[in-house]
Formats: C-alpha cells, structure tokens, sequence
C-alpha cells in the first residue's frame, strides 16, 4: 500500500525574496500545530521512495533514510549525480559528476527541522505563519522567528489518515521545489554507514563529528 508518511523539499536553501508576513496562531489553531509536532515527533527511523518536483517541472526520484536526531541520506536514481547526508552536525551535499562537495550547517537548512531532538513548529526557533484547511487536507507554514527574511517553508499532511505528504520551499526567486515520499517505513534498523560521507579529498565524515559512533 502506498503511504506517504515525509517529505523533504529543497535541502540545501532557505532563501527566499521579498517580505514574509509574521502571524500568531490564533488559538483555535493550537490543536493542529500540537497534532502536526506529535506527528513529526514520533518518526524515529524511516526509509522511503522520494519524488522532486523541481521549478521547471522535471523530477527526479531516489530513496531517502532518516534517523531522528539529526541523521538523514537521500540517494538520488541515476543519472542524477546528487547524494546528500546528514551526519548529526552538517548537511553534505555531494556532487559525484562534478567531484564537489559543500557542507551546511545542518541547523541553516530546512532538513534541520525535522531532525531536530524534539520538533516544535512554534517555539524559540521556529514561528508558524499561516495554519489553513483544504478538504482532508491541513497546511502548516513556517519560518524562522528570528529572522523571517530568511525562507519559509509549507508542511501539507492529509487529515485522514494524519500524515505529512509535502514539504515544499520557496527560493529567493520565488521559485517552488516540492518532495513527496511513498513506499515508506518507519521504526525500521538502519545501518550508520550510510550516515557516513566518503570525502574524495578530506576522508571520512563519520556519523557524527563530536562523538565515537
């Protein structure tokens, strides 16, 4: 049966241009901000399919592994050269065509959300800006409460049964990337290695940078 559980949206950027419009969750909105962290909080490990859809419409699909705190891989299908990893610390985009490779900190990205220790949609770091309801369908908009210039991003789960079927990130251009997952499972034994990253020139980056695992 084909169930979409996650999904993660452009990895690598939170930009986006022009003004964001901060608002406070009206009370009667709580209760889904409290259901959607629930949610997210209780993923721990998944592996799944991914499909990107990127702003000129093409896609491109892979398979994503997830180990909350802090731990993600997403594999790119062939041709694509792409592969990215979350070791803990940094997000590590790697490009195998052009033998390229940048590291983020993996709390600058969006990917940083959802691997957090504990997921809070409105709280010190995060602000919800807009909570609206389609039929069988709940939107979650968020940004950061520091510094709204900075992006935003849309979480759209389905009400029955509760999932979260789409993460889609603006750019600065105004530009959308959405990703959805299928095929998932959750709790599942993951091997570390795959949150390990080879580097061609610097070596290993192992499951973490600041600790043995």
């Amino acid at each position: 049966m084909r169930k979409v559980l996650l999904a993660f949206g452009l990895l690598v950027s939170w930009c986006l241009g022009g003004a964001l419009h901060a608002a406070v969750p009206p009370t009667s909105n709580q209760a889904d901000i409290a259901k959607a962290e629930d949610y997210l909080n209780g993923v721990t490990t998944l592996k799944a399919r991914f499909m990107q859809v990127a702003p000129d419409g093409s896609t491109v699909e892979g398979t994503v592994y997830m180990s909350r705190p802090g731990r993600m891989r997403l594999e790119y299908d062939p041709p694509s050269p792409i592969l990215v990893v979350a070791n803990g610390t940094f997000l590590i985009y790697h490009d195998k065509q052009l033998e390229q490779t940048n590291y983020l900190d993996l709390d600058d990205t969006p990917a940083g959300i959802l691997l957090q220790p504990q997921v809070k949609l409105n709280g010190d770091d995060l602000k919800v800006l807009r909570v609206s309801h389609q039929p069988g369908i709940l939107d979650i908009t968020v940004t950061k409460r520091n510094d709204s210039s900075d992006g935003k991003l849309t979480l759209v789960f389905t009400e029955r049964p509760f999932e979260l079927r789409q993460w889609q990130v603006v750019d600065k251009q105004g530009q959308l990337t959405t990703v959805s997952l299928f095929d998932a499972e959750t709790g599942v034994k993951l091997d570390r290695s795959l949150f390990k990253f080879k580097d061609p020139k610097y070596g290993t980056m192992g499951y973490s940078l600041d600790n043995n695992n």
